[in-house]
């Protein structure tokens, strides 16, 4: 997915992707002078995000 695409999913802007890419949070594969996101790891990250979010909750 591109990092326009994985802001709509993940309803965030472009920049917010950009440093979840490069902080590591988010893996992507980088071709050219973009990068690609796998699709899955979209997936894995909402998932992972979601459930911390509810284990801060009392």
């Amino acid at each position: 997915m591109t990092v326009a695409e994985v802001s709509s999913v993940m309803r965030v802007s472009k920049m917010t992707v950009y440093r979840l890419v490069h902080s590591g949070h988010l893996p992507a594969i980088r071709v050219g002078r973009s990068f690609r996101v796998p699709e899955q790891s979209v997936h894995e990250y909402l998932r992972d995000s979601a459930s911390i979010e509810s284990l801060d909750r009392p």
